[in-house]
């Protein structure tokens, strides 16, 4: 253990090399830290002083070690919020600094720095408020602190005086000393500087001169400040030349006179409207200083606005380069300007922005809420709204100023704003009117709900059903109440959503005979069961007469109004059927056997059916909710045709006995035996009777069908019989043949042939599956790791090796779980050396560190210091030294080394790192290691910035999980003795192990919030469901889903399992979860990632319809679906030649294209691709055609671009398509000077290797092609994001050598070399670039050095520094400040 320890010291001996990233206060002396911007450091030490331990040594009389006892770094949010708001806009919300305030308030420990960011914030930071409102805030924050036992000293008295000449407060000063003075806190240097100002502002020259004369006799030096403030003083006292004469005085003072001096004389000529002597300053200032700040002249602004002299602005604002930097400046200026009733001038201010607009991107967004806010007129936000359409800076005014005036609850607004909308044409959705309804609703004012429906209707909104559902109904005891309501009120507009929400909520009440006479009337209009099916569920279950639920079901099935989708009411009836048992937990289920086997029979007489597939189903759930003997009631309302041959339900086994009777005799009568063959050898196998199964196929071998065969392929292979299995395989389905198994019967193959040995003909199989292109599933992955990590643990690395690089080279799965059995193979044979051998290998060949922490485990327990320091040094080298003692810590913890993990966790300048910390407690949670949890959670009590109300949360996350409510509450008696302020989720989760296990709550508990509530309540069932998604094992964590409780709070891991689910091609099973989340919880809808992803899987596998649906759900419920997935559904749809529904599509979108930036293009060139595919080319160029033209015309328009049509009509050899489009183009460029088009068909031509042909166009067209430099340059840094694509790029060069830039063309042919693994390119490629003097950028320099070095080849040059990320940064940040 000496060595291991020593191995650990050489590590804490990494701290030089992490000295850079320590914080200044951790640094020594000698060092001192780069000078801070003043007001941040108090927010920095801040930060330290809340977070750092306390070291030993430290002086005891710091004075704010207050701020430590305390413990208040649970604040630290604010402080961070704070910092990050002011410096990237220059200002903070009010509504942050309130909820600040209300934190620091309810937790009642303000602390000396809190209370200072506190009062500095009342400030010119706030310019959405006026100044009056400001101080009044100041002076609420200095009441409420003081009461809550805040000390104030001299810094808070300074920054309330900023305060105050900020806002141009009007106070005594004499008043304001008299109270320090009191308080027995001393005024320094700033306190006079600030006195000064204020008796200045008031042009109180005498008050200032004493002051003045004050600061002389103490000999506290006269700075710029207070030369400033008495130019302004005497300016304001009417002495003009006495302030000029300032500067003078200042000179001779040897002070030189800065910005804020000529600030100051400059905002006195403004206050007086002396627009020459504003000129003259300005031009002699810039020829003394070169320049003037760019922020003084809108001070200059503001000044010119509040003195009513606005016509001097345009020449003030004509000196301002209005860059993108400027941008935060801007904003701020026109918040202020609007803020003080000059919205005219504010906006003059932001139209000076318009040059900086982006396509993707609107402006002016702010300037809009803060006009709503301020109770602008509605006129005037409407020019506002059509000037910033009119100079393209806001796609959407109209749409955002309706967001802003609902959030700010101005109905008349939002109404107004609606109808401006409905005039414009722009659509008007349902979800717009729902805040208004839950304003009224809150209020109770029914006449306020009437006006929102006249006017939804008057505007032809959808009233839908969840408008009335969740916004009408409930503000009244029942239906007819609300029915009678809205008739006399003269707002009940029949519609489909009245009847709907009817019907729900009748359901909802168990009313069910009110249910079948709203279905059974024919004034009841058609609607889709799927709107009310959920809430009818509820009524079922609810109710105890089945006749009702008969009558229901057959008004369902039998009307064709309420099964409005296709495949129609057998299969709308099925699904209910299904929703309906599926929805009712297992002891529902139990409890009304006997009334759902009525129902089955009831439903017979009736002479209703479902599908097979549904009956299966059904089957499944009343199996797994122990009811089995209800599966021959439902077998009732199932079709009868023949028994499955694919998949015979375990429920519904085929008697074999009688399938040999049946088979016996249709062999001795001549008939045809196939089908019932077929079904026996499947009952047979369902038995595992191979030996039977056998003998019946060679008995009656001419007649057997592939089918059989695979079924008895997979039953050999389950017992173990591979030589029978081989030969069955290589009879029916040998090499050479089409005809293939599936990947479930492959990998069948594959297990039993490597157990027994036979490698090679594993192998083989594998091979087999590539050529014939079997289809891989998750499930065939989860089935090739088990395979590998089987050898592994088996300790055959031959095996390992070849099976691996089969599969991998084959690229049948591209997922790093696979390669963990290189390692896994070698730990299992206590092969250290080869199992580092194997890690670092894997790092290089896949960029993945896999097993490492079982490695290092693996190393502590042997003792060998020399191979830990090995891998301490690798993980250094690639990651930093920071990982590489994480790495050590978590090891010596597994293995029960504490005291040596002590000492690596308290090397000197560590930080606590979160992710990493969570990973190993999370771990220690699912295997149930309470001493090792206990043991991280000790040893990180002094680590720097480690979050100890989160390690104490994962300790109780384990204590509920083994229900141990004594070590619940010895883990409450340490938080408070490390006085930790638990969050809330923590002490919610604390109160939920203490009440289910009958114990007293020994502290208030918290109103459960619903993001805490959900972390709180995570039970171990849901974190084995993340875990499991997270190791790609999505189908184990879908079956620990399916045996959960079905309780609302057990299901907010839907999302997590979805896309899962998804990512491993388990579409009905994700579907199913989606199905059992949507029914369990009330308004479950999933987020956009997964819905996204359900529309890719939907797309793969060619549901069209069912992800145009998706979609449609999606943006109907307010959630954005991605770029990708809304582009899968474009391209699928366009394949297909489905012009009809992208036109839907289309239309569906509409603006929300920009949100999720998808390709402006990309639409129009769909459905002209889907003309194409349909055989119709004069109806593609008609489409397109007038649509670049208008491009052209107006610069407006989207559609310039046509690359995505022309790669697909060449990629699929369409070439009458390709000329036709190809002389679109060019007659759109000769017509209309419009070049993009023509450029896409000439970069299409070097894409596909026509260089020839692109040779002659650029004949033509070079000077026009050239002018497209950004398209250009897109073709380059996409040619060369993948290997093979060199020639590209050198045709390219080769056609218009002297219009690229060459430092970025060596750079994109450099990478392309790289990715092809061309040394000998790559090196002469260099060479060429330097013997042409061309200077490449650091990230080509950087990821050259990178694979010369992987390759084993000498750098040439000297490697820049950085890791490639921090060049590829700077170029992106220099790429935008130039856009």
């Amino acid at each position: 253990m000496a060595a291991l320890l020593s191995s650990a010291g050489r590590l804490r001996a990494l701290r030089p090399r992490l000295s850079p990233l320590l914080p200044p206060l951790l640094r020594s002396p000698a060092a001192p830290a780069p000078p801070a911007d003043p007001a941040r450091n108090a927010v920095s030490q801040i930060r330290f002083l809340t977070l750092a331990p306390q070291e030993e040594g430290s002086v005891k009389e710091e004075p704010v070690s207050e701020v430590r006892t305390r413990r208040t770094w649970q604040f630290d949010w604010a402080l961070n919020k704070v910092d990050n708001s002011v410096r990237k806009t220059g200002r903070i919300p009010k509504t942050l600094l309130l909820k600040i305030f209300q934190e620091i308030s309810n937790a009642g420990c303000p602390g000396s720095n809190h209370t200072l960011l506190l009062l500095q914030s009342c400030g010119a930071v706030l310019p959405e408020v006026l100044s009056s409102e400001r101080t009044e805030l100041a002076h609420m924050i200095w009441d409420k602190m003081k009461e809550l036992g805040a000390v104030y000293d001299t810094s808070h008295y300074n920054a309330l005086l900023k305060v105050y000449l900020q806002n141009e407060h009007k106070f005594s000063p004499t008043e304001f000393l008299a109270r320090m003075e009191e308080a027995n806190v001393q005024p320094n240097r700033v306190t006079y500087q600030r006195l000064i100002a204020a008796y200045c502002n008031e042009g109180d020259i005498e008050g200032a001169s004493k002051i003045l004369g004050f600061m002389k006799s103490k000999d506290l030096p006269i700075t710029e400040a207070v030369f400033s403030s008495l130019l302004k003083g005497h300016a304001r006292s009417g002495d003009m030349k006495s302030a000029e004469n300032i500067l003078s005085v200042m000179k001779m003072a040897g002070v030189e006179p800065g910005p804020d001096t000529y600030l100051s004389l400059l905002n006195v000529y403004a206050e007086k409207g002396d627009a020459d002597n504003i000129k003259k300053t300005l031009e002699q200032v810039e020829k003394t200083e070169g320049y003037l700040m760019d922020r003084i002249l809108m001070q200059v602004i503001f000044s010119l606005a509040k003195a009513g002299y606005p016509q001097h602005i345009e020449d003030i604002k004509g000196r301002i380069r209005f860059e993108r930097e400027l941008i935060p400046d801007v904003m701020n200026l026109c918040l202020t300007l609007i803020t003080h009733g000059f919205e005219d001038i504010s906006f003059s201010i932001l139209k000076s922005l318009s040059h900086l607009s982006r396509e993707d991107m609107d402006q002016g967004s702010f300037f809009l809420q803060h006009c709503v806010n301020r109770n602008l007129p509605v006129s005037k936000l409407k020019q506002f709204c059509k000037e910033l359409k009119e100079a393209k800076m806001h796609s959407a005014p109209l749409p955002f100023i309706l967001r802003c005036a609902l959030e700010a609850n101005r109905s008349a607004l939002a109404i107004d704003v609606m109808k401006m909308m409905k005039e414009e044409g722009l659509p008007l959705r349902p979800h717009y009117c729902w805040p208004l309804l839950v304003a009224y609703q809150k209020e109770n004012n029914l006449k306020g709900i009437f006006e929102v429906l006249k006017v939804m209707h008057e505007l032809g909104v959808d009233l839908d059903a969840e408008t009335y559902t969740d916004y009408v109904f409930r503000n009244f005891a029942d239906t007819e109440t609300a029915h009678a309501q809205l008739k006399e009120n003269g707002c009940l507009f029949e519609s489909a959503g009245l009847y709907a929400a009817e019907l729900r909520s009748e359901a909802l009440q168990g009313r069910l005979d009110k249910v079948l006479s709203i279905l059974s009337s024919a004034n009841t209009p058609a609607i889709d069961n799927r709107l009310f099916r959920n809430s009818l569920f509820m009524g079922f279950k609810s109710s105890d007469d089945v006749h009702l639920w008969s009558k229901i079901t057959e008004v369902l099935y039998k009307d064709e109004r309420y099964c409005l989708t296709p495949p129609g009411p057998t299969e709308a009836v099925g699904y209910f059927l299904y929703h309906l048992i599926d929805s009712m937990s297992d002891s529902e289920v139990q409890a009304k056997e006997e009334r759902l086997r009525q129902y089955f029979h009831q439903l017979k007489e009736m002479n209703i059916v479902i599908p097979t597939s549904h009956y299966s189903g059904i089957c499944r759930l009343l199996d797994s909710s122990q009811v089995p003997e209800l599966i021959k009631d439902v077998r009732l309302l199932c079709h009868k045709p023949s028994p499955s041959t694919d998949n015979i339900p375990e429920s519904a086994k085929s008697d074999v006995s009688a399938l040999e009777k049946k088979l016996e005799k249709r062999k001795a009568e001549n008939q045809p035996i196939t089908d019932v063959l077929k079904q026996l050898i499947h009952a047979l196998c369902e038995e595992e009777n191979m030996q039977k199964a056998l003998e019946v196929k060679a008995k009656y071998e001419p007649d057997m069908v592939v089918g059989g065969y695979a079924a008895l392929i997979n039953l050999c292979c389950r017992h173990d019989n591979v030589e029978e299995a081989m030969n069955l395989k290589e009879k029916v389905f040998p090499k050479n043949s089409p005809v293939a198994l599936d990947s479930g019967k492959y990998v069948a193959l594959i297990e039993v042939l490597q157990k027994h040995g036979r490698l090679e003909d594993a192998i083989n199989i594998l091979t087999e599956m590539k050529e014939k292109d079997v289809p891989i599933s998750g499930r065939t992955v989860a089935s090739f790791l088990r395979i590998l990590n089987a050898a592994a643990t088996r300790g055959e690395v031959e095996t390992v090796n070849r099976l691996h690089d089969t599969i991998a080279n084959l690229g049948l799965v591209q997922t790093a779980a696979l390669h963990a059995p290189l390692i896994t193979v070698h730990l299992e044979k206590d092969d250290m050396p080869a199992a580092l051998e194997a890690l670092v290998s894997c790092y290089k060949k896949y960029g993945k560190i896999l097993q490492l922490h079982n490695i290092c485990c693996k190393l502590v327990e042997k003792g060998d210091a020399d191979l830990l320091q090995k891998v301490s040094d690798f993980i250094s080298r690639e990651y930093g030294d920071m990982m590489a003692l994480y790495d050590l810590f978590f090891a010596f913890l597994q293995t029960g080394k504490y005291k040596e993990a002590k000492k690596v966790i308290e090397t000197p300048g560590l930080r606590a790192h979160s992710g990493r910390l969570k990973w190993f407690a999370q771990k220690c949670i699912l295997n149930k290691q309470m001493e090792t949890l206990e043991q991280l959670v000790e040893s990180t009590r002094n680590l720097f910035e480690c979050d100890r109300d989160e390690m104490y949360y994962h300790l109780l996350q384990l204590c509920e999980s083994n229900k141990d409510w004594g070590k619940a509450e010895a883990i409450w008696t340490k938080i408070q003795e490390e006085n930790i302020v638990p969050r809330e989720k923590t002490l919610i989760l604390l109160a939920g192990i203490f009440e289910k296990n009958g114990q007293v709550v020994p502290f208030e508990v918290p109103k459960d919030r619903p993001e805490d509530s959900s972390s709180a309540s995570t039970t171990g069932e849901e974190l084995k469901i993340q875990m499991l998604c997270r190791k790609n094992k999505a189908k184990e964590a879908y079956n620990i889903f399916r045996r959960m409780q079905k309780d609302e709070s057990h299901y907010r891991c839907c999302d997590i399992l979805v896309k899962a689910l998804l990512a491993q091609d388990c579409l009905d099973e994700a579907l199913d979860v989606k199905r059992i989340a949507e029914t369990h919880i009330k308004g479950f809808t999933l987020n956009s990632a997964a819905s996204s992803l359900l529309i890719i899987s939907q797309v793969r596998r060619d549901y069209l319809k069912d992800a145009l649906a998706v979609l449609k759900g999606m943006l109907d419920s307010g959630v954005l679906p991605t770029r990708a997935a809304a582009t899968a559904l474009i391209q699928a749809l366009a394949e297909k030649g489905d012009v009809k529904n992208l036109q839907v599509l289309e239309n569906i979108l509409g603006d929300v294209t920009k949100s999720i930036r998808l390709p402006d293009s990309l639409i129009s060139n769909a459905i002209a691709l889907a003309h194409t595919k349909s055989n119709d080319l004069d109806a593609a160029v008609k489409y397109l055609e007038p649509l670049l033209i208008s491009g052209a015309q107006n610069p407006d328009q989207a559609v310039k671009s046509i690359s995505y049509l022309l790669r697909k009509v060449s990629e699929e050899g369409l070439e009458p398509a390709l000329e036709k489009f190809g002389a679109m183009a060019e007659r759109v460029a000769s017509q209309c000077g419009m070049y993009r088009p023509v450029t896409d068909l000439f970069l299409q031509y070097i894409t596909a290797g026509r260089v020839d042909d692109a040779r002659s166009l650029i004949q033509r067209w070079g000077s026009a092609i050239v002018q497209e430099k950004r398209t250009l340059g897109r073709f380059l840094a996409r040619s060369a994001s993948q290997p093979g694509q060199a020639k590209r790029i050198e045709a390219l060069v080769e056609l218009v050598p002297e219009h690229l830039d060459p430092a970025v063309v060596y750079r994109y042919l450099l990478r392309c070399y790289e990715l092809d693994g061309d040394v000998a390119s790559v090196k002469a490629t260099y060479e060429k670039a330097k013997a042409k003097n061309v200077e490449l950028h650091e990230i080509a320099l950087k990821s050259l050095a990178t694979f010369l070095k992987k390759v084993g080849e000498p750098v040439p040059f000297t490697e820049p520094p950085e890791p490639l990320k921090v060049y590829v940064e700077k170029w992106r940040n220099r790429r935008s400040a130039a856009s």
